[in-house]
């Protein structure tokens, strides 16, 4: 047995012996394959719980739902109304802890009236280089993380899910729409909707891995270096400008650096980063 299957392995034994999970579920890469794992070790002994809020676009939604009906997963959705959460506006370095902390409260609530044992969630060891304020909350509330347990990285977690013919094996790498603002930058329902009409049309045009960051009404897009002669050519850089201004934006730009996880954290402070990974 290879390395990659005995952390496989290692995660089935530990689901199974939680007994029964509530599985924080977005429809992303790493929990989907962490749903996957948990419904095929304890049946409808795990249940899904999908947030449904102004930040988690409405096709990451549709596309969980989905899933969980191919497979015949019980599903559970929350509504997180996360801009109602004192400070989250005004969007603070530690933003993912207030949203996480509250969002995690919800589901653990959901998991003790449904007698479930563990609420689960799918960060991976690769998540523990990068500045994740949010894992202080699920220190906070004893949330598991077993891909982490199991010491799973995306890349084995992408191989795996390809094995075992899950549709979100290759699907871009995805983070909740706050994420796109820079920090002290007030978050509103209507930036939001800004952001996901944007990225909804880059997909559209088949970008796969990319951002939109907001900086006032200013978009700054995040492709990978190679798709930049293709949003370079003039049919779909006028198309691209003239659909982000009708969506509000009065400036568009291209980041010459390209698409990287966490963009919005390359302006915190090594003191902003100690005071919340406390």
């Amino acid at each position: 047995m290879g390395l990659r299957q005995e952390k496989y392995q290692a995660l089935r034994d530990g689901l199974t012996a939680l007994g029964s999970v509530a599985v924080a579920f977005s429809g992303g890469v790493d929990s989907t394959f962490l749903l996957w794992v948990a419904h095929d070790v304890l049946g409808d002994r795990a249940v899904a719980v999908t947030a449904s809020s102004s930040s988690f676009p409405e096709r990451e939604r549709r596309e969980a739902t989905d899933f969980c009906t191919k497979y015949g997963i019980s599903q559970v959705i929350c509504p997180s109304s996360e801009l109602d959460i004192k400070g989250f506006r005004q969007n603070p370095p530690n933003r993912c802890y207030l949203c996480k902390r509250a969002l995690l409260g919800k589901i653990c609530a959901i998991a003790q009236q449904q007698g479930l044992n563990a609420v689960i969630e799918g960060s991976n060891v690769d998540d523990e280089g990068d500045y994740r304020p949010g894992m202080q909350a699920v220190r906070e509330l004893g949330v598991v993380s077993p891909l982490r347990q199991a010491g799973l990285t995306k890349q084995e977690i992408r191989l795996l899910s390809k094995e075992l013919g899950l549709p979100t094996w290759d699907k871009p790498s995805f983070a909740c729409l706050a994420s796109r603002f820079a920090y002290g930058e007030t978050i509103t329902e209507e930036k939001l909707r800004m952001v996901e009409q944007a990225e909804g049309l880059l997909l559209e045009l088949g970008f796969r891995q990319m951002r939109v960051r907001i900086h006032g009404t200013i978009a700054r897009i995040e492709l990978l270096p190679e798709d930049f002669p293709r949003l370079l050519a003039e049919d779909t850089r006028r198309l691209v400008y003239d659909r982000f201004k009708s969506y509000g934006f009065s400036y568009v730009a291209l980041d010459l650096l390209g698409y990287r996880t966490g963009s919005m954290n390359e302006t915190l402070s090594a003191e902003d980063r100690r005071q919340n990974d406390a």
